[in-house]
């Protein structure tokens, strides 16, 4: 046997031996990063994803039904005037509170689960962002509860209604308001914008020709003159994000999900 003949065999077994070793750190390595939400022109700012300490939080759409329990912290002097969430000034005398998830204006009844104390705050802020605590209550909500000294307490929140605050001589009331529903409305999904009209046309052409409805829209702005096309009208938002994404599964990048006003 030649020594090319025996060096061969040997060098084609590394060969496939590296080839193995490579395949099985590509198995092993950690998947790529979610990519982070895109913000959502057809929802209210705080009801779009957000991101803190590295964790992205997404609001839900309605409070209806909503129950949890787990431990209730509070902020005061540190916060007192400053912005809220919502956009309005913190006031750590009102009976407000921060939730991370649920709609903003919603009114909850918070039980002390040890003492069977409660009471009824409206959400303004987000937070609390620390491990085991679901919500953080205002210095008058958190004292009417007996928790100012303890710092925590053990609860359980319900969700009633969106309640509007007022005060008539120093005494606080809160109005009910119909449970928002940011899910129903009327959406439809703009899958690109062209500065030529002909362009927008072919892409409005082959959509019909693939069985879905289109039309295009003249859009002027600063930037001049664009002609965007979309597709579908929906009244559920969450169907109308399944069939966004459904549009850029089969090449069509940009679908979003915008609301119609007034339809």
């Amino acid at each position: 046997m030649s020594l090319t003949a025996a060096v061969a065999p040997r060098a084609a077994l590394r060969f496939m031996q590296v080839l193995l070793i490579t395949a099985f750190l590509s198995s092993c390595a950690a998947p790529p990063p979610p990519k982070p939400p895109v913000p959502d022109a057809a929802l209210p700012p705080t009801q779009r994803p957000y991101k803190v300490f590295g964790v992205w939080y997404y609001p839900i759409p309605s409070a209806q039904g909503f129950v949890e329990d787990g431990f209730a912290s509070w902020y005061g002097p540190g916060f007192h005037g400053k912005r809220t969430s919502n956009g309005e000034v913190y006031d750590m005398h009102a009976m407000t509170a921060a939730h991370k998830t649920l709609p903003m204006g919603t009114a909850l009844r918070v039980t002390r689960t040890d003492t069977g104390t409660s009471i009824v705050v409206r959400l303004n802020d987000r937070g609390p962002f620390v491990a085991g605590r679901i919500i953080d209550l205002s210095y008058s909500a958190a004292h009417a509860l007996g928790m100012i000294g303890s710092g925590t307490a053990p609860v359980r929140i319900e969700a009633l209604q969106r309640a509007t605050e007022h005060r008539h001589g120093g005494q606080l009331s809160l109005t009910p308001e119909p449970i928002p529903d940011f899910r129903s409305g009327t959406f439809t999904i703009p899958v690109g914008a062209y500065e030529n009209r002909a362009a927008a046309d072919a892409v409005q052409q082959r959509l019909v020709q693939q069985g879905h409805s289109a039309r295009v829209i003249r859009v002027d702005s600063l930037q001049g003159v664009r002609y965007r096309v979309s597709t579908g009208t929906f009244h559920d938002l969450i169907e109308a994000h399944i069939s966004a994404a459904h549009f850029r599964d089969i090449g069509y990048a940009d679908a979003c999900v915008v609301a119609l006003d007034g339809e």
